[in-house]
């Protein structure tokens, strides 16, 4: 049975509109107006034209934030992806860890990125779950109420090279040079920044898990549900895609049927500075970078 390890008001959550500018040199956001609660983001969340993929000033709900977070385990290199049921899109994909910008941290999109990997990407020990660190900087325990964190032994999160195009907030660089698309689709900003992920050496029988937030009777409720843990490890050769994909359990690689499965817009190919696809097949992912093996079974 699911268990309940984290509740809270969803009222409390605010973000601000963007202004954004883009230029084939670089792009620029900056906040706009008054702030929204999340039903408000998600009405304004819309399908937006944009006539030129390199030059534009527009008007955008959001901005969000993406981890591609790449793991080495036994010698394998992975990316993480996570299972999620868009309900204001009304489909289910795989997707990178990923989340809303609140309006305090919206000169500062990378604290948000690596608390969401904290929220959502848990691992499992015998002695207790694993705490992280980004650099030199501890990240929260969420669910420290409700589980036991180990008090040894934690991951470590560092950048990976950054993005060719630099991203400006206001008159600020973000320094991570974090890859940059505009979802015309949802009239968002999106920022993917690119991590590499160690486990402890003594951590050899790890089980990882996915926790995300749902909205029941206006409460957010997150729940473990260790039957369906609902993060994946994609095998990667040479940062290139083998077409495997798994969950850990245990320290063991389970391997997982891709059959029928769809990505996020994250994976779709980019116009410029735009995506205009809302989410991708698998195959035509695969199909599209050259996969170097497919495994569907």
């Amino acid at each position: 049975m699911p268990q309940l390890i984290a509740r809270q008001n969803p009222k409390a959550f605010k973000t601000l509109p963007l202004l954004v500018e883009g230029s084939p040199e670089k792009l620029t956001y900056q906040a706009l107006g008054q702030p929204l609660n999340f039903n408000e983001v998600l009405e304004r969340r819309r399908p937006i034209s944009v006539e030129n993929n390199q030059h534009f000033s527009l008007e955008l709900a959001n901005l969000g934030v993406s981890v591609r977070i790449t793991l080495n385990w036994q010698g394998h290199d992975h990316w993480l992806l996570v299972r999620q049921k868009r309900v204001d899109r009304g489909d289910t994909v795989l997707k990178l860890i990923s989340g809303y910008v609140p309006a305090h941290e919206l000169n500062l999109p990378l604290l948000t990125a690596v608390q969401e990997v904290a929220e959502e990407c848990l691992f499992e020990t015998s002695e207790g779950w694993l705490q992280g660190r980004f650099t030199d900087t501890w990240l929260p325990t969420p669910y420290e109420g409700a589980l036991k964190y180990r008090e040894n032994g934690h991951f470590t999160l560092t950048p990976r090279t950054g993005a060719a195009r630099p991203v400006h907030c206001g008159s600020l660089a973000l320094i991570e040079r974090p890859r940059a698309y505009i979802h015309t689709p949802t009239a968002s900003l999106q920022l993917i920044y690119d991590m590499q992920m160690e486990l402890p050496k003594d951590i050899r029988t790890p089980s990882l898990y996915h926790v995300d937030d749902k909205v029941e009777d206006g409460q957010l409720i997150a729940r473990l549900d260790r039957r369906r843990p609902d993060i994946y490890l994609l095998a990667v050769d040479q940062g290139r895609p083998t077409g495997e994909l798994f969950t850990l359990y245990e320290g063991q690689r389970q391997s997982v049927s891709t059959r029928g499965l769809w990505l996020s817009e994250s994976f779709a190919e980019q116009d410029g500075w735009l995506v205009h696809e809302e989410r991708i097949r698998w195959q035509d992912w695969l199909n599209r970078l050259g996969a170097t093996k497919e495994k569907a079974s």
